[in-house]
This record gives C-alpha cells, structure tokens and sequence, in this order.
C-alpha cells in the first residue's frame, strides 16, 4: 500500500508507555481510583512540536493491546505522523505507575520485554530519517535494552550520512541502568550531536565532576551546540566556544514537574527549525517549560502555537 504521509521535520522514536497514575496521596497501596494517560520523552517531544505548528514524526513500537492502541491512537490525534510506528503481535506494551506522596513523586515501571525494547536496527526507515531535518534521540532509548541502543546508534548513523542535525537528551534514568554503565554509551552519544540537551545535574553524574568551570571545559570539546537546563534559575547555552546564560521565563504557579524537560526540547528544536539562533530557540524552549509546569500531565500542558503567541504578546483570556 503506498505511504500518503507527509515527510516530518522532526522524527524520534522511543518507548512511549501506559501511564496510570494514583488520585490519592496515601500512596499507590491505599489509592483507591488510577487515572489512565501515557507518557514517553519521545512522543512528548513529537507531540509539543506538533502544537507549535511543526511537522513530527513519531516511529516506536508498542504492543498490539488496549494500552498499545491508545497510544497509538492518541498520538496520531496530536498531529504526529506515526506510519512508521508498529503495534507488534504478541508483545506488551509498557507501563508505569506514578504515585505522589507528601514530598516527593515515585514512578513504577513494567516495561522488561516490552515491544519498544524489542527494537531493531533492520526496522528502521532509512529514507524516513533522511529526509527530516532533525533526528531526536534519548538516552532512555539507548537503556532500555542492547537492540534499542543499537537502534539509536544506526539511526544517528543514518542522519549523519544524510546531512540530519542529531538532537540529544540524555534523560538520564537511574532505574534503567547504572551511572557506570551510563557514562560511556551517553557520552559517546554526545560526541555524535548537533544539539546536546543535558541537565547540569546529569552532566555532574555523566563527567564524575562537580566544578561547574570544569564541566563546561569538557562541554567545549564537543562539536554540539550544548543548552544545559538547571542552572541557578537559568540555562546556559555553549555555543562555539561562547557561554550565554538565559533566564528561566516564572511560572505563576507549579502544578506539576514532569514533561517541563519534554517541553523545552520541544520548544527549543521549534526555534531552531523557524531559523531562530541557538540562544533565541532557549528562550522559546524557556517559556515553554514554564507553560508545561503550570498544568498536570505529562504531555497535556504542552501548549499551541496559538497560546504561546498569546503568552508572548501578554494577550489576556477573556472568560466569558
């Protein structure tokens, strides 16, 4: 059958999972209702891009069962292209649970011998990855088994014989893997990137160092145009041996953390796609974690083109 879809700015792929998360703040043991959504850092991303009026593509795997089929269902609704995802006979789909206890969030996850896991290099669209502009890659992907990483390792071949701009997120997961075991596979990662988007805190974990001066020198030898989230309410942005800081844009209120990170990737990898510099896609991305954190979801906050536009030009909502 002849594919119709139209060729993604944006493609990513990774594990996008059911998520059911416990209405109650004794803990998941004592709650008595779970809400039911979804939620992957890739997705989240191909979902935010595709609010801001971007073409995305999302291309994971997921188990042919109830979960695999909302998911797939939910994130095509969003405007992602997802004709080379697959729901694979026989294989789950995985799932997390989260429960919010006083102080402090746990996420439980269900996902040894998913279908993301199962990911091979042969499934991969060649021409697909080709013909996008940018490939946005996390390191969660790389964790989840050795066919995943190899997965990720053939795409960023594949973009990089292509002239495709290689976009990194670390998302470091210390429930996937060791610091140990992490290090080597991010770091080379990192080396193969246009964009590297880390946390400074992964970056304290990934280069074993806690001198911020030190952390940045290593920064300067890679290639990447590196945006480093997390610094004293701001974010730094490397840029060809230069270092910009920009201002994180305050949230009135925080309703909920999760997808802030998803959010900014988003919002950044928009800019860059509307021809802004590096330092003017981080404060498209700044705004844009600051929206997602006002609102609870993982990918629910993300917000339109049409309300950040709103947001920049201080439009007020009118009620009624």
């Amino acid at each position: 059958m002849q594919n119709t879809s139209v060729q993604p700015e944006v493609v990513t792929f990774g594990e996008s999972m059911g998520l059911f998360t416990a209405q109650d703040t004794r803990g998941l043991e004592y709650a008595a209702t779970l809400h039911k959504s979804f939620g992957g850092a890739e997705s989240n991303v191909a979902i935010g891009l595709a609010r801001l009026g971007q073409r995305s593509g999302w291309c994971g795997w997921l188990g042919n069962d109830p979960l695999g089929q909302m998911i797939m269902k939910s994130i095509r609704g969003e405007g992602v292209d997802v004709s080379r995802a697959k729901l694979k006979e026989g294989m789950a789909t995985g799932l997390m649970i989260r429960e919010n206890l006083p102080g402090k969030s746990s996420v439980h996850y269900y996902r040894k011998l998913s279908a993301a896991s199962c990911m091979t290099p042969s499934e991969l669209d060649r021409d697909y990855i080709a013909g996008a502009k940018i490939l946005h890659v996390t390191g969660i992907t790389a964790a989840i088994s050795p066919s995943s990483l190899e997965t990720v390792q053939e795409a960023i071949r594949i973009a990089k014989d292509s002239g495709v701009k290689v976009s990194f997120d670390p998302n470091v997961r210390l429930k996937l893997w060791t610091i140990d075991e992490a290090r080597p596979v991010l770091l080379s990662l990192a080396e193969q990137a246009d964009y590297f988007l880390p946390g400074l805190d992964e970056l304290k974990l990934l280069y074993d160092e806690d001198n911020t001066e030190r952390i940045f020198e290593k920064l300067s030898t890679l290639k990447a145009v590196s945006i480093v989230k997390g610094g004293p309410d701001l974010t730094y942005v490397l840029d060809d041996g230069r270092i910009d800081k920009v201002p994180y844009v305050k949230a009135e209120q925080v309703l909920d953390t999760v997808g802030a990170g998803d959010g900014f990737c988003a919002g950044f990898l928009a800019g860059i796609l509307q021809g802004k510099t590096p330092l003017e896609a981080t404060k498209l991305g700044s705004l844009i974690g600051s929206m997602v954190i006002q609102a609870v979801g993982d990918w629910e906050a993300l917000p339109t083109h049409a309300e950040v536009e709103a947001a920049l030009n201080n439009i007020q909502h009118i009620e009624r």
